[in-house]
């Protein structure tokens, strides 16, 4: 587990070890290895390949009522869409359609992301910090940051605020 040595830059760590081994059978079995439980799950070779083999979000997750509004985008070529919680705290799932750099900006409310597939480099006080897919980082409230995003890339991320205003029809 790999961790930012400044505490108003956040975190960076893997959020797990994964191998994928061939049982005696054929089948595939993919093991999910946590640092502090051990064996988490194994699951079919069918299923670690719909698990591992996405390069989209579901089509349940893009729905057209949840579509962040383009001018509510930071990164130019992103596709995004944004779930509400009830505590005003937001989720979104954005595919980076370019490589594409976002402006410098803040929120009055904490972020956490994941990347999914592909890199994201955070640039936090000049120090650029590469997400790689399975890692995540937690950006505290008030701490200014921008971004470059690698074509393919796809993250989550979560706001302990409002964030994202969705399209309107």
């Amino acid at each position: 587990m790999q961790k930012s040595t400044g505490s108003d830059q956040g975190a960076v760590a893997s959020s797990a070890d994964f191998a994928v081994r061939k049982a005696r059978n054929g089948a595939a079995i993919r093991w999910i290895i946590n640092e502090r439980k051990g064996l988490v799950t194994t699951v079919s070779r069918e299923s670690a390949l719909t698990c591992c083999d996405m390069d989209a979000f579901p089509e349940f997750m893009k729905h057209p009522a949840n579509r962040i509004a383009r001018s509510n985008q930071a990164t130019p070529g992103v596709e995004g869409y944004v779930f509400d919680g009830a505590n005003e705290s937001q989720m979104a799932f954005w595919t980076c359609g370019e490589n594409a750099t976002s402006a410098e900006h803040v929120h009055d409310y904490d972020e956490y992301m994941v990347v999914v597939q592909g890199c994201y480099t955070l640039v936090i006080r000049g120090r650029q910090i590469a997400v790689n897919a399975g890692e995540e980082y937690f950006i505290p409230r008030g701490v200014p940051h921008s971004g470059e995003v690698a074509a393919g890339t796809r993250t989550i991320h979560a706001f302990g605020g409002h964030r994202a205003d969705r399209e309107t029809f």
